[in-house]
């Protein structure tokens, strides 16, 4: 029987609510709308003999459709027309309605007494729309088995995973190590010819997990492999067979041939044919599997030599007939790849349920596969009868998406073809629009609900999207297909008299606008070609071509718009210039996307790319990010600190990159830097020390002033995903791996990694084809409208379908089988192209040119019924197709030209009243963190206003922060490596922050491991010396430094007052002792003035920077020790006085005490101890229990005095600073 070819045009009042029906929707024919209505309906109970049994109450009412974004957006339409029809019954009769004319007519149906009793049903409708039922189909899936666990045999309590990728990897994994590890060496060269590692094998095992059942085999891998190495052995042998002898007999007929001078000399000589013969026979004596003969493979047969062969006839010889076919024989031997994969798929799609039930969780296709498996099972029928009560009616949006399991759920529980009145279905979808097979979607299952619905087909016969103009040239594009008698109609279809998707024209209502350039309404659709094209035009160049050409017709427009002379014109209305907002360019891949927007970024026009498959891990950032967090996580390392500082978004200028090549003070200052933000990494986690980075480099002003807001959405965001990983991860390195996997993952999933967009309604948009479904813009290009990739053999897996609808799916096809699914492919760019086709309300523009196969395009396919053009012809043939809408016009050609763009800047509010009161800033300060203000000679501040210094964690820092600070002041200028001196001084030794924090390193080391020890045992330091100094590169200082350090462990060390110790012969010590005390805005100056009265014999020095201390002063003191009753600090200093003993002695010591302000810090760390013995010592007396501050100049070591220098200032000093650092308690 003959299917109806013309629906029924809807009429949305008095469609019938009972039943199964099927609504086709073109493009822009208010598919939602009429959801609405019909939701309207349903709940009034309107309709008398079209009416359901009963008014329904949103909970009763099933709405599906196939995505969160889509539920949100239909649910919201509800309610809001909900909300609108309540208004309407709410009227007055007498008076005016605001309603629109369904409303009204709606309304009309009632009388007036009714229409309360309509408005309160509707308003209550409305406010229950946030338990309505309408949902996603995995959503609502997930629903039923939880609500009938019961009847579905579900457990209560099970985990829906959104990212099942990395369980899918481990199972690959498991497969891998189970199967592969144990096969011969010979075997495994082969498998890894195809997958070097177990993700590689998942990439081509995935797509085939969802076909298992069929695809799957249980015969093992080491099996496979005999079996297939047997066959190719036998057939191999069987077309070695002969050639040893031919390659002999060719020799001879070539040469005879060459000798007699009856071939072309160019193109056969012995120096060509000799090596292809040595090759033929070397192969055919060996295990080798094809000979690499290049050119030979067509000259060496009957056709080859008759090209070359000059006088009479060509010899015939067996080996030239074998030969045609040699080479693809050769290419189709069987090889064990389809067999692995076979195997795999079904083992690993096991092993992946099992696992998922022990985890109790589950992904979006389990919860279709486990509520089908229920609805067959021997409950089944009990459980789809629960659904049918639960919800009487259903409408399933976007039913041209629905893959054959989804149908079957529905047709189970709804039972399509039996039609029962007690019941709804209504399965509302467009098959021209059905484009997402790469997803499981397939067309078949609509022709199928199309078959089970005969009889009961409406459709939506008015387009409300584009002008009259717009919707006639779509009309006459796919009407050329359509009705040509030969071919299979516009979507490949018709079957004889039957055409089961047939292209029907739509009306158009038309639009209130026109689009207008220079006064003129302009053509509705373009046919752009390239002009003097006389050769098919290969991919790469129509790519580059078409998007030059597009993005100079963009600017063109542009700039007509800012000239008022290209917009949208409409009666009694301004006229409204065209903008970049007005346009989308649509493409097929990132590729084309990238050479558009490329072209338009040339011509100073911004865009934005919109695309279903982009990852946020894809984009630039995410692969600058991991060098941020590489360089924060190890800021010693000079590569990674280099490679994060050199990206784009910190901004550094090339001057400023390579002065640190120059300059070491810089250099430390970013190593300081990352070391901060590694701290802060640690304490408060990765997004507060990201946003901290952003900050301190100014990234978001820089992006900012560029127009990349793009830039810093992905930035921002990308931040909340390291934060929401890093709950589950230990440390920054199993962070960076995280975010380096998924970064290489490109199977992304979640919507939590497409990308957020800002407000990206000012740009031009480049949006896939696929993104670009259901959406509408004023202005569409697709310049790459002929752009296709046909189906290969090699593709896997291969689908088609019979002609009663049934897929076929196979790893390895013949070329019929490519063939038909090559076919289907056409179909699936033909529904492509009338989705982009259909995407502009007033005007659309194709790139068309003569490419190679151009007529397996879809454009190809509808201007030319298939069949091949000439380069030369293809201008005319698209001129043949113009009509009064649709105009063929040459490819704009480039030109200079660039469009600036003219925005407004916002008006700025009044500027806030200032403050009056600052209160006072607390921080943490240490004596490395006090600046010297620039009096005299002394050294000038990096800032005068300054922020404080970030708090110092440890010794060694505050070691490396004092010697940088020396290092700084131009005293100690910071050198290379240089030649050791003899002896075992350090005079020569390395200078700078660096090697001084070294020396303080392995002196903290040797206070840790005991003097004494180390002196009894001088082995250990040799040792220590050695390691440490080769990890630097100082391995011409391991000799020096390890006498040096010997000698200093014994060596007499004065004291104050008088008297000598030596490091070995000290009692208990304290290494690195911290200390803390609390300050409350205590003046810099006042300490100062203090400190330089009591200590240093009241010389002059330079003064302290004139700051406020307020919250706690820190330090690390590098030895505190007691001898003899009396307490001593002891504090290292790596400072080069000199390059010999006459730089070290008491005066220069001294003289640098005072340069270097440790004068303050001495009398700090006393301070300290001070307090600590004032709290722990009963009798404790400064005069009796202090002995004062032992600094030992370590480069001196072996000068008169032993490089020490003593202090002990007078007991008043302290006295002083207990009243200073006391006044918090008499501000209290």
């Amino acid at each position: 029987m003959k299917e109806r070819i013309s629906p029924a045009t809807l009429n949305v009042l008095n469609f019938p609510l009972t039943g199964s029906r099927l609504i086709e929707a073109s493009a822009g024919t208010g598919k939602t709308f009429t959801i609405a209505a019909l939701y309207v309906r349903l709940v009034l109970g309107h309709g008398t003999e079209n009416a359901f049994v009963r008014p329904l109450t949103p909970p009763e009412i099933l709405v599906v459709t196939f995505t969160d974004a889509a539920t949100k957006e239909l649910r919201d339409r509800i309610r809001e027309r909900l909300s609108k029809a309540a208004a309407c019954f709410l009227e007055d009769p007498d008076e005016a309605s605001a309603g629109d004319e369904f409303l009204l007519n709606l309304r009309a149906e009632y009388p007036p007494e009714e229409w309360a009793g309509c408005a309160r049903k509707l308003q209550l409708a409305a406010e229950w729309m946030d338990e309505s039922a309408v949902s996603t189909i995995h959503g609502w899936c997930n629903r039923m088995l939880g609500e009938h666990a019961f009847d579905s045999d579900s457990l209560f309590t099970q985990t829906l995973e959104t990212d099942q990728t990395e369980l899918l990897m481990n199972v690959v994994r498991d497969y891998w190590r189970s199967f592969y590890f144990s096969l011969p060496e010979p075997d495994i060269r082969t498998l890894r010819g195809w997958w070097r590692s177990p993700e590689d094998l998942h990439k081509n095992v995935s797509p085939l997990l969802e076909y298992a059942e069929t695809l799957g085999t249980d015969e093992a891998p080491a099996d496979v492999f005999v079996t297939v190495n047997q066959q190719k052995a036998a057939e191999l042998s069987e077309l070695k067979a002969g050639w040893p002898e031919w390659t002999k007999e060719l020799r001879t007929l070539l040469e005879g041939a060459v000798a007699a001078k009856v071939v072309n000399g160019r193109k056969i000589q012995a120096r060509y044919f000799n090596p292809w013969l040595e090759k033929l026979y070397a192969w055919a004596t060996s295990d080798e599997l094809m000979p690499d003969l290049n050119t030979g493979w067509e000259r060496l047969t009957p056709n080859g030599l008759a090209e070359c062969w000059t006088q009479g006839e060509p010899p015939a010889h067996p080996a030239l007939t074998a030969m045609e076919t040699l080479k693809a024989r050769l290419e189709t031997l069987p090889d064990a790849r389809s067999g692995l994969l076979q195997h795999a798929c079904r083992w690993i799609e096991n092993r992946f349920d099992v696992e998922q039930q022990k985890r109790a969780q589950m992904g979006f296709n389990d919860l279709l596969t486990r509520l089908d498996a229920a609805l067959r099972s021997d409950n089944g029928e009990r459980l789809a009868e629960i659904i049918r009560t639960q919800f009487p009616v259903a409408m399933i949006d976007e039913f041209q998406d629905t893959d054959p399991l989804q149908y079957r759920i529905f047709d189970t529980v709804y039972r399509v073809a039996e039609n029962p009145p007690e019941q709804g279905l209504i399965l509302i979808g467009d098959p021209k629009q059905a484009i997402y097979a790469f997803r499981g979607a397939d067309i078949y299952t609509y022709l199928r609900a199309r078959r089970d619905t005969g009889g009961r087909h409406y459709t939506l016969a008015t387009n409300f999207r584009s002008t009259r103009a717009m919707v006639a040239s779509v009309n006459s594009v796919f009407s050329l297909a359509e009705d040509r008698t030969a071919g299979e109609g516009a979507f490949l279809f018709r079957r004889g008299d039957e055409n089961q998707v047939p292209f029907l024209r739509v009306e158009a209502q038309g639009r209130k606008e026109t689009w207008e350039i220079d006064g003129e309404e302009a053509a509705a659709m373009t046919l752009w070609y390239p002009e003097n094209q006389t050769e098919t035009l290969p991919k790469n160049q129509y790519a580059q071509l078409m998007a030059e050409g597009c993005a100079t017709e963009i600017v063109r427009l542009l700039r007509l718009g800012q000239q008022g002379a290209a917009g949208f014109s409409q009666p009694e209305k301004p006229f409204k210039p065209v903008a970049p907002g007005d346009i989308a360019v649509l493409v097929n891949t990132g590729r084309e996307a990238a050479a558009i927007r490329t072209a338009l970024s040339k011509r100073g026009v911004r865009s934005v790319y919109l695309s279903d498959k982009e990852s946020i891990f894809q984009s630039a950032q995410a692969g600058e990010l991991q060098f941020w967090l590489a360089a924060c996580a190890a800021p010693e390392n000079d590569r990674l600190l280099r490679a994060a500082l050199a990206t784009p978004s910190l901004n550094l200028r090339w001057e400023a990159l390579d002065r640190l090549n120059q300059d070491e003070n810089e250099w430390e200052r970013y190593v300081q830097q990352f070391q901060q933000l590694r701290l802060c990494w640690r304490k408060q986690g990765i997004l507060p020390m990201l946003r901290r980075l952003m900050w301190e480099f100014d990234v978001p002003r820089h992006l900012l002033a560029h127009g990349d807001e793009r830039a810093l959405t992905d930035l921002l965001h990308l931040s909340e995903l390291l934060q929401q990983a890093s709950v589950q991860l230990d440390g920054e390195h199993a962070l960076i791996r995280w975010l380096a996997e998924q970064c290489q993952d490109e199977n992304q999933g979640g919507d939590a990694r497409k990308l957020r967009l800002e407000s990206d309604a000012a740009l031009v948009k480049v949006v896939t084809v696929h993104k670009s479904k259901g959406l509408e813009y004023p202005l569409v290009f697709l310049p790459f409208a002929c752009a296709f990739r046909a189906v290969k053999k090699q593709d896997s897996p291969l689908k088609w379908h019979t002609p009663e609808g049934e897929l076929e799916i196979a790893l390895s096809a013949t070329e019929e089988q490519r063939e038909l699914a090559d076919r289907e492919r056409l179909g699936e760019d033909l529904r492509k192209f009338y989705v982009a086709l259909t995407r502009s309300r007033y005007a659309l523009w194709l790139g068309m040119a003569p490419l190679k196969e151009f007529e397996k395009s879809a454009p190809g396919y509808l201007f030319q019924g298939g069949e091949p053009v000439e380069a030369e012809e293809f201008p005319a043939s698209l001129q043949a197709l113009e009509t009064e809408n649709i105009q063929a016009w040459p490819l704009p050609v480039p030109v200079g030209a660039v469009y600036r763009s003219e925005q407004a800047l916002p008006e700025l509010g009044p500027r806030p009243p200032l403050r009056t009161h600052k209160s006072p800033r607390w921080w943490v300060s240490s004596f490395s963190g006090l600046q010297i203000a620039p009096a005299g000679t002394y050294i000038v501040p990096e800032a005068l206003n300054r922020e404080p210094q970030a708090e110092i964690e440890s010794a060694a820092q505050d070691s490396y922060l004092e010697d940088k600070k020396v290092s700084a002041q131009g005293n100690d200028p910071t050198d290379g490596l240089l030649q050791p001196m003899t002896g075992e001084n350090l005079y020569a030794f390395p200078r700078g922050p660096a090697p001084g924090n070294f020396l303080h390193g392995l002196l903290e080391w040797a206070g840790d491991e005991g003097f004494a020890a180390l002196a009894e045992n001088p082995e250990r330091i040799a040792d220590q010396v050695a390691r440490r100094c080769n990890t630097r590169g100082w391995e011409p200082w391991i000799i020096p430094l390890t006498g040096w350090l010997t000698a200093l462990l014994t060596q007499p060390l004065a004291l104050p007052g008088g008297g000598s110790f030596t490091l070995a012969a000290l009692p208990p010590y304290q290494v690195e002792m911290e200390f803390w005390f609390s300050l409350s805005q205590v003046s810099t100056r006042r300490l100062d003035t203090v400190v330089q009265h009591f200590t240093l014999e009241g010389a002059e020095r330079a003064p302290l920077l004139a700051e406020e201390l307020n919250g706690m002063l820190k330090g690390f003191i590098d030895l505190v020790f007691e001898h003899n009753g009396r307490y001593y600090v002891l504090d290292y200093k790596s400072n080069w006085l000199g390059d010999d003993a006459t730089g070290y002695d008491q005066t220069a010591m001294t003289q640098s005490m005072r340069d270097h302000r440790y004068d303050l810090q001495f009398t700090l760390y006393l301070f300290a101890l001070h307090r600590l013995l004032k709290s722990r010592l009963p009798d404790y007396d400064y005069d009796r229990h202090i002995g004062g501050a032992v600094y030992l100049f370590l480069r001196g070591s072996h000068a008169p005095g032993n490089g020490v220098c003593v202090q002990r200032p007078d007991r008043a000093l302290m006295e002083e600073l207990d009243v200073l650092f006391s006044r918090t308690e008499e501000r209290a």
